[in-house]
């Protein structure tokens, strides 16, 4: 019994990751460029500044 709720447990862990991962806009797309925006410039990465500057600035 211990071995088959470990794989459940496992089973759960992974579905609320993938859950949690297609919830976050993709890179470059307008909700993505927003969420930056309100995002303190401290808090970014350093591909997030490049990825910012290619899709989000005119």
């Amino acid at each position: 019994m211990g071995m088959i709720r470990k794989i459940i447990i496992a089973l759960a862990a992974m579905m609320v990751t993938m859950t949690l991962v297609a919830c976050a806009p993709e890179i470059g797309s307008k909700d993505w460029c927003n969420n930056m925006e309100h995002t303190a410039k401290s808090d970014w990465t350093a591909n997030q500044t490049s990825d910012f500057a290619k899709n989000c600035m005119p």
